[in-house]
């Protein structure tokens, strides 16, 4: 399963926040770019986990949306 990640430079936390828009309160971080990203896989899957749990299994919605950067 695929999510998107928003990934946030902190300078307070000298590190990067992760969230996953698809969902809401999944957030992790970690000092650097490898280690806020092999965090936020783990807080996925414990949201999957608990959401399983308590009976409202994640559904995959089908979007087009896609985020990227373009330099002018």
């Amino acid at each position: 399963m695929k999510f998107q990640v928003i990934f946030t430079f902190d300078s307070e936390y000298e590190g990067y926040v992760a969230e996953v828009p698809a969902l809401p309160g999944c957030v992790s971080q970690g000092k650097t770019l490898d280690e806020a990203v092999e965090n936020i896989k783990d807080a996925i899957k414990g949201y999957l986990y608990v959401q399983e749990k308590h009976g409202k299994p994640y559904v995959p919605q089908d979007s087009q949306t896609f985020i990227g950067e373009v330099l002018v």
